[in-house]
This record gives structure tokens, sequence and C-alpha cells, in this order.
């Protein structure tokens, strides 16, 4: 396991069909003709390039790059995404045309940039016409991309932005035209070229880009050798290794079905065979995936979208999300444990082990770049940008210090064009968001949305919540994660906010439940893909998946009654405190939900247990003295059903 050379841990095709059957964002078209294949290679490369030159020595300005960025994203999208979903292998005619005029948007902006800013709410006719064509290539690229749901979503807001005056209630407002809607999406930084595109354009590129040298490297292969080294042999081990393995690979590439079909297909035959049933052991994989994005530092590129909607820094960010992200994490591992105690499941035999010192000799060598990247992040005061830049180059060069991990210059290469065509499904999708962003802050949306909510639930905090979280996960539903989270936060957040909980609260919350969406029947993308691998039933696994992430559909309930959990104004003492009593909670959830902690429990014990958990989310000191009473209870229960059995 530990020596091979793993390159890039490259796709099989019958992996590459799973995933393209669950994700659309994967269905890529199979370019044939060679003279195309190299174009788009070499394309590719361009756009990379250029991300990386700008990242060093700045970008043009805002409307100017933003425009350019969002333009060679839809050239890579008409280049890899056919009209009709079949994987044909020649570009159309139509593909090309879509192509010049996705190129004419960025040269009328670098044409005539300063004319459109001073015309900013007048448009010329060039300038509707442009608005008009860049909303049209922007919806036909996502529909191309990921289906229909988003450019859908986009147009009914649209129609809501042009018939206000036709609305019921709460949702009038006075109307606009599309001459007016248009250009806000086109000639300033509210619409597609606002918030989303702008972190697509740094960030977001910057940091995919580095999880494909990372591939390339032999990260993944690093990371589940690491992990089973470690916990193979364990109880339930290859469960174990699932979690932590996808939990490691999800924070950095964001796709939680690429990651449940990749780590999948070599973990989950190893939980199959160790004893786990197969809906149980797709489930874990689901499970751990969906966290990966939730998980710092990196979160999928939600962290970095999150720190630039709330305008406080990357390194708050990732510290605020840290202990809500390990609480969902520990509430999967015990619940696997639990059932591997449960079902008496063992783990794999050491002798067929890598040692953890033969995986760290091989590989271990690819951890200095995160080192070098958390540094660079939290400790240095160097840009976010820069950050990912130097990361990027110190990969390249650390991979190159044992043969097994390093790459030569067509793997580098190769990792160019991958971080440019991994990034268009993103960038397209938060450019089409922008357009339903547009619309929500011309009309005031958000705030009559937040209004709708808070009256649903009658003003009160837990109902705001439920609401809130149902909102959130209808609005995941089949949408890409990075925009499921800007939708959602756009949308969602602010009804919290009116209630007064703390802004980068209510983003968390709504952030949880948007990703849950991947999970949760009858849209469980992750689950469904997960179902796939495993050869379980799709909805039983879909199902078995929301019960592993109950303590993640938990936690973000506890963190807005009990903000400390987000370390906000905490102190060291208090903070600790928290935690432990929340840790303690998710312990007594693990138990309630599998029944087993040493010994079976009863339904009566596991209700108690509930009840001690619900005790503990409460930050309060005489509710924490109550939840610890029960769990005391309820370990004392354990200790005499064992020494029971005994006799």
């Amino acid at each position: 396991m530990g020596g091979e050379k793993r390159h890039g841990d490259e796709l099989t095709e019958e992996q590459r069909k799973l995933i393209e059957s669950f994700d659309k964002e994967a269905r890529v078209r199979t370019l044939n003709e060679p003279f195309i294949k190299k174009l788009f290679y070499w394309t590719c490369i361009i756009v990379t390039l250029y991300h990386l030159i700008t990242s060093f020595w700045g970008t043009p300005v805002v409307l100017k790059h933003r425009s350019l960025h969002v333009a060679m994203m839809l050239v890579l999208s008409f280049f890899m995404y056919p009209s009709s979903g079949k994987k044909m292998g020649s570009v159309s005619v139509l593909d090309w045309g879509l192509m010049l005029l996705s190129a004419a948007v960025p040269i009328y902006v670098w044409y005539d940039y300063l004319g459109i800013v001073e015309r900013a709410g007048i448009p010329s006719n060039t300038d509707f016409i442009m608005a008009s064509l860049l909303a049209l290539l922007v919806l036909e690229a996502s529909r191309r991309m990921s289906g229909w749901t988003l450019p859908i979503l986009s147009v009914v807001f649209i129609i809501y932005g042009l018939f206000g005056r036709t609305m019921p209630g709460l949702f009038w407002h006075r109307g606009y035209t599309w001459e007016q809607l248009s250009n806000h999406f086109f000639a300033n930084t509210e619409g597609i070229f606002g918030t989303s595109v702008s972190v697509a354009a740094s960030y977001i590129f910057l940091f995919i880009l580095f999880g494909s040298v990372m591939a390339k490297s032999g990260m993944g292969a690093f990371f589940n050798d690491i992990a089973m080294a470690l916990a193979g042999h364990t109880r339930g081990g290859p469960a174990k290794v699932a979690v932590c393995a996808s939990a490691l690979l999800g924070s950095i590439n964001g796709s939680a079905v690429a990651n449940v079909v990749t780590t999948g297909a070599f973990t989950i035959p190893l939980m199959k065979k160790v004893g786990y049933k197969a809906e149980f052991a797709g489930a874990v994989e689901a499970s751990a995936s969906v966290g990966g994005q939730l998980l710092p530092p990196v979160m999928g590129a939600a962290a970095f979208i999150m720190a630039e909607m709330l305008g406080i820094s990357y390194s708050v960010i990732i510290l605020y999300a840290a202990v809500p992200a390990l609480l969902y994490y520990l509430g999967v591992i015990l619940q696997v444990h639990f059932r591997a105690g449960k079902e008496n499941l063992m783990g794999v035999d050491r002798s067929v082990l890598p040692s953890v010192r033969e995986v760290m000799v091989d590989k271990g060598h690819l951890l200095i770049p995160i080192v070098i990247l958390l540094y660079l992040l939290l400790f240095s005061g160097t840009t976010v940008v820069y950050s990912a830049v130097i990361t990027i180059f110190a990969t390249i060069a650390v991979a190159a210090f044992r043969k097994s991990t390093r790459m030569s210059f067509k793997d580098i290469l190769d990792a160019f064009a991958d971080g440019a065509k991994s990034t268009v499904s993103v960038a397209i999708a938060c450019a089409c968001v922008g357009i339903i962003i547009g619309v929500v802050s011309k009309t005031g949306f958000g705030l009559t949305m937040a209004d709708a909510i808070i009256m649903l639930g009658s003003h009160s905090m837990l109902f705001t919540l439920v609401f809130t979280m149902i909102t959130c996960m209808i609005l995941g539903m089949g949408v890409p994660s990075i925009p499921a989270y800007i939708i959602t936060a756009t949308i969602a957040a602010p009804a919290l906010g009116e209630l007064g909980v703390p802004a980068i609260a209510a983003h968390l919350f709504a952030f949880y439940y948007a990703m849950f969406a991947n999970l949760t029947p009858p849209v469980a993308l992750a689950s469904f893909a997960a179902a796939g691998v495993s050869g379980g039933d799709p909805m039983r696994t879909g199902f078995a998946s929301v019960k592993l992430a109950i303590a993640g559909f938990i936690v973000p309930f506890m963190f807005i009654y009990s903000p400390q959990l987000l370390l906000i104004n905490t102190g060291l003492l208090e903070g600790v405190r928290v935690v432990v009593g929340a840790c303690l909670g998710v312990l007594l959830i693990a138990m309630a939900v599998e029944g087993y902690f040493i010994e079976r429990i009863g339904i009566f014990v596991r209700i108690i247990a509930a009840v001690g958990a619900l005790c503990l989310i409460d930050s309060g000191i005489y509710s924490d003295l109550i939840g610890l009473g029960i769990l005391v209870v309820v370990l004392a229960s354990q200790y005499m059903a064992r020494r029971k059995l005994a006799h």
C-alpha cells in the first residue's frame, strides 16, 4: 500500500461513470479530435497561468478582471458540456458560436470600461445587448453543467424582479424592467460580477488548483494509507478509516460525490468485508464526505466566500467553524464505533496493513505543504491568495523529495489543466447565483424573506430556526454546494440576524443545512452515489446517512443557543466547559441513536440519554449538571449490565 507510485490517484472508467450518474457536473464531453483536444488542454493551462500571474502581480480593475474570468469559464464550459447532455465527441458549430459570444463580453467591457461605469443605471443600447447576452450565456452554461434546477431558480427570481407590482402582500415591490435588471447584473458588482464571482476568480480557483496539484502528488493515497495504518486494526477500523480519509480529502476538494466514489471505492468494500451492511457502509462514506466541506481549513472553499460576505478575516472564520465541525465528526466516529461493538465487528488484521512509519517515510513529506499553508494563513499575515500560490509551488517542490510522489513537467501541466477544468462548474454556478443575488439586492427580497420566516415562526427562536433549516435544505437540493450556501445565506440567514443571532452563527447555520441536502432523501446525491458503490438500497442508504449525521443536524442548534461553541467572545475556562459539555452531549446522542455503549441499551435508557444530550446542548450550568447526572446514570446502568452478563 505504502510504496507504489499512484500519481493523481487516477479515476477508473467505472468510477467516472458512477460519478457522472449522480453528479451532472462530471458529465463532460469526451473530445476525440486531436487538434480540439490539444486546443482545449492548452486553453485550460493559459487560464490557470492568467490566474497565477494576476495573483502575484495584481489583477486588472474589478469589472475587467471578473468579466474576463467569467468569459474564460464560459468558453471552457461550452468546450466541456454538450447542449443535449450526451457525451458527444465533437464541438458543434453552436458551441463555437457561444464561445465567440462569451469572448465578446469582456472585449466590450475592456474597450468601453469607463463608459459602462459612467452610464451605470442609464445603459446604452450596446450595454443592454451585452447585459442580456451575458445573462443568457450564464443561464445556458449553468443548464448544461448542473441541469435545470439553478437556471429555473434564477428565472423565477428574474420574473419576481420584473413583476413585483403584482406580487401579494409582503412580497410586493415596485417592479423593474428587463433593461434595469440586466444592467444591474452586468454593470456593477451586485450581480453576475458580484462577490461570488470575485471569490471564484481568486480564492476558489487557486485552492481547486492546489487540490489538483496535491492529487497529482498522491495525497489521496497518503490520506488513505495513514488512516489505515492508524485505525484499520481497531474495532470497525475500515469505517473509521473512511471517516478520517474522507474528512481530510473533502475539506480540500469540496466535492462530496467525487469524494464518495474515489475514497469509497477503497473503504466501502473493506467495511463490507468486516461485516458492515451495505447501506451502513455507504452511509459512513456519504456522511464523512459531506462533512469535509464543514471542516477547516479549506471547508471546500466555503470559508473564503463566508469571509468575503461577512467582511471578516479567513483565520477568524476557521476558528469559529472548528469546534462544530469536530463535534460533527465525533458524532460520526462514535456511532461507527458503537455499531461495531453492537455487531461485534473487528478491524483488519495488522499483518496486511502498512505501518505508520512506512507510510510516513514514503509520503509523510506531503504534509509539509499543508503545514506551510496553515502557517501562512494563520500566523504570517500573508494574504489568502498569496498563501495559496506559495503553497501550490511548495507542493510541487516538496513532492520532488521522493520518487513515489515526484511530478514530471507533464504532471504539472496536467494538474494546471485539471485545476481550470475543475473550477468551471463552481465558477459558472457562482455566476448564475449572481443573477439571484442581483434580484435580491435590487428588490430587497432578503429582508422580505426574513420577515416571512419570522412570521411563520411566530417570533419564536426555535420555530424560526426550524423554518430556516427547512428553507435551507430545500434551497440546497440539487444545487452545487457553494451556490447552495450563497443562496441560503442570502435568503435565510437574515431571518436569524433579525432575532439577534450573530452573523457568523447565522451563516454557519445556513451552510450546514445547505450541505446536508446532499444526504437527505429525496435528493441525496452523496448518499445515492455511496449506494452505487456499496450495492445497497439508495433510499435506505440516505436514511442511514441522516442517522449517522444526526449530531450534525443538532450542532447548528447548539451553536445558535450557545455561541460560545463558536468561541465568540469566550474566555478559556468558559470555552473549555462548553466544548466538553457539547462533546459529552454528542456522546449521549450517539448512545441514544445506536443503543449501545459497552453493552446494548434498552429503549427507556436511550430516551433518558437523549434527554441528557439535550440538557448538555444548552450551555447553562444547571442544565449541564442535569445532563452530567443523566450521563452518570446511563454509564452506571451500562456498568451494571456488563457485570450481570459477566456473572
